[in-house]
């Protein structure tokens, strides 16, 4: 598939030869998990709940109906969905079709669901119709007047002149045999879908996941989460983040017999009821979720006892925080771990002991997850010494989508992704965190490229320069904190920069949520903005009180 970068020969022959890739698309391994799990409860939402013999019905039903509508195998769909009941029917059936969906979050805008459509190359978007006061059908209208290439606006909600309804799409009887998608032949080696990445220089790029790549890794992800046939996951982080569907999230659960419960608001008022309703077992959380549910006190209006695992991933951590979960779910291990949608997944395992689990973010799943930490020269550092994360495997990806240039940079010449993590290796072999060679910003989880940021607020005419930097919050973990030279005789407030930045169309949690004001910027040795010395004179003043 042009584009995608594939994995070497001898590494493809040797992640056969060892098991891990078993050359079955997606949409097999689903139906294998359909027909041993028939009768038992699949998915849970505000309304519903569907048994894994709905689940493959209904999403057969839908698949036959893209195929009439057009779309086709290795068609690209960009799907921003939220956590409902009918994204699960959309992801298998696109699999049944061998149809690709690039998985865009429901706070992306115009700026970035634009580059992902021209991209990939999208005949289509699925979107709600909307959402507070956002029109999507008002966007997906702006996108196809840009992009020929895109035919079909879907829309879960009410689909208005032009547009199809998911829901419809659904339920209508299809008029073609199932039979016509067993004869769609779907190659393990091409992508089963698009994640997004991080994205350090702009917008995020594309992650090409394979059918064989994506199996393996809910397939190992789920044999170090003590999962059983009688867990019930509660899913409540956008399903677009690989973790909530894959890792092992969705899928993990779903191949193992479980129940997963979806849920689009994260709130304590929220997630304690649902825990108590459906005996909630395991929970993917970020430590934002952790602290705003552990000091809520509707903790104790709940029986929160169910709760075996919270696993926690997408920043670090703090011990307090861990303690502070462990005190209000009594009967909880909080298992940390550190993933990345390019791939490679590391997980705390259960049984570790105490000071491990307090200390580290685990260690890697697969034998043939290969780790080096690089120091500045770029070669190995010394067991204990920090270096930046590279790593290389059997689902980890060898190339971004369309990114020859960046591609370039990202990986070593011998295959290694250069994931910009800062890290060291506990004595126990395990790993730590210790910070980012990146220049990203990590609000609750989502990162944030301070690049494509200060590129757009150097366009106002107030800003002589600017450099976004991280500053602390005790919830979120960071913020994004725009330090600006201004020109002779301006000013420039956090309300004003917004209504700037609104005219871009992107992500409002990209937005800088503090202001601080420069007559020069700190420069390194090699003359270049000290981004390090701005960080810390920024938690300086906020500790001040400045």
């Amino acid at each position: 598939m042009d584009g995608v970068v594939t994995f070497p020969a001898e590494f493809a022959a040797r992640y056969r030869a060892r098991g891990y890739w078993r050359d079955r698309p997606l949409r097999d391994v689903f139906k294998d998990w359909c027909d041993r799990f028939a009768d038992r409860t699949a998915l849970i939402d505000a309304t519903r709940s569907v048994t894994f013999r709905e689940l493959d019905e209904r999403s057969t039903n839908l698949a036959l109906n893209l195929l009439d509508l057009g779309i086709a195998p290795r068609d690209r769909l960009v799907v921003q969905m939220p956590n409902v009941i009918e994204f699960a029917y959309l992801h298998f059936a696109l699999q049944k079709i061998g149809a690709i969906p690039v998985l865009a979050l429901p706070p992306h805008r115009f700026r970035e669901i634009s580059f992902f459509v021209a991209t990939a190359a999208a005949v289509a978007t699925v979107t709600p119709d909307a959402h507070r006061d956002f029109s999507f059908t008002a966007m997906v209208d702006r996108l196809r007047a840009g992009a020929p290439h895109l035919k079909h606006g879907i829309v879960l909600g009410t689909a208005p002149e032009g547009f199809v309804s998911l829901t419809e799409l659904i339920d209508r009887p299809a008029t073609r045999p199932a039979g016509d998608l067993d004869a769609i032949a779907i190659d393990p080696v091409d992508p089963a879908l698009f994640l997004l990445s991080g994205g350090t220089t702009g917008i995020p790029k594309l992650i090409p996941r394979t059918h064989n790549d994506y199996a393996y890794n809910s397939e190992m992800a789920a044999s170090v989460c003590a999962i059983d046939q009688d867990s019930v996951l509660l899913d409540v982080l956008p399903i677009g983040h690989n973790l909530p569907l894959a890792c092992p999230g969705l899928q993990g659960f779903l191949l193992s017999g479980a129940a997963t419960v979806l849920h689009t608001a994260a709130g304590p008022e929220d997630v304690f009821p649902l825990i108590e309703r459906h005996g909630v077992t395991h929970i993917h959380a970020v430590p934002a979720l952790l602290i705003r549910w552990t000091e809520s006190k509707l903790a104790g209006q709940h029986d929160l006892s169910s709760v075996r695992v919270i696993q926690s991933g997408g920043q670090r951590l703090q011990p307090e925080v861990r303690r502070r979960t462990a005190s209000v779910f009594r009967n909880v291990t909080v298992q940390e771990n550190f993933g990345m949608a390019e791939g490679l997944l590391m997980f705390v395992r259960l049984d570790d002991p105490a000071d491990v689990r307090m200390e580290t973010v685990g260690r890697q799943i697969c034998p043939d997850d290969e780790i080096m930490l690089l120091g500045e020269d770029d070669q190995p550092v010394a067991f204990g010494e920090l270096g930046e994360l590279c790593c290389r495997g059997p689902y980890t990806l060898r190339g971004y989508y369309q990114a020859p240039e960046h591609n370039a940079r990202a990986f070593t010449p011998d295959g290694f992704y250069r994931s910009g993590d800062l890290m060291r290796q506990h004595p126990s072999g395990n790993y730590m965190v210790e910070g980012r060679k990146k220049d990203l910003i990590n609000r609750g989880a989502e990162k944030i490229s301070a690049e494509e940021i200060e590129e757009l607020i150097l366009r106002h005419p107030a800003v002589e320069n600017v450099a976004c930097v991280p500053m602390p919050d005790p919830v979120l973990g960071e913020k994004n904190c725009a330090c600006v030279v201004l020109r002779d005789g301006q000013a420039l407030a956090v309300p004003e920069l917004a209504g700037f930045l609104d005219q871009f169309e992107l992500a409002k949690y990209k937005y800088p949520e503090r202001i601080e004001r420069f007559d020069s910027f700190p420069l390194s040795s090699f003359g270049k903005v000290s981004k390090k010395d701005l960080v810390s004179i920024v938690a300086q003043r906020i500790g001040a009180g400045a």
